[in-house]
């Protein structure tokens, strides 16, 4: 029910735009990434009424932005730094507000888009 796409390869400093689309509407939607070797964290979220919620660190760079006839989220991720390097996960489902941040509010999760920031 969740199909992530837009992963690759890029220099620091560079973008990349990931999209992740989700077969039913109405829901709250957040990217969390995880590194080798370290827990899953938040990245950003999306809540279904279209208040946007980011993590400290990406703030500034990364975007949310969506197309509702299609259940699409997209994140263009600018700037970003070697140390971004992670799988990147969509997530979905309807999150208590208090939740949006915590993996644990979300349901439908897809299976990961490869990001690697490197020279």
């Amino acid at each position: 029910q969740v199909t992530e796409s837009g992963g690759g390869m890029v220099q620091p400093g560079g973008s990349l735009r990931l999209a992740c689309t989700l077969s039913e509407s109405r829901r709250d939607m957040a990217w969390f990434r995880q590194s080798p070797g370290k827990d899953r964290e938040f990245v950003a979220a999306r809540r279904r009424d279209w208040h946007l919620y980011y993590r400290d660190a990406v703030k500034g760079r990364f975007t949310i932005s969506g197309d509702s006839s299609t259940n699409t989220m997209y994140l263009q991720m600018n700037s970003l730094k070697p140390k971004e390097t992670a799988v990147y996960f969509c997530a979905a489902g309807s999150v208590m507000l208090r939740r949006t941040r915590d993996e644990s509010g979300y349901y439908y999760w897809g299976q990961g888009t490869q990001v690697t920031v490197s020279s």
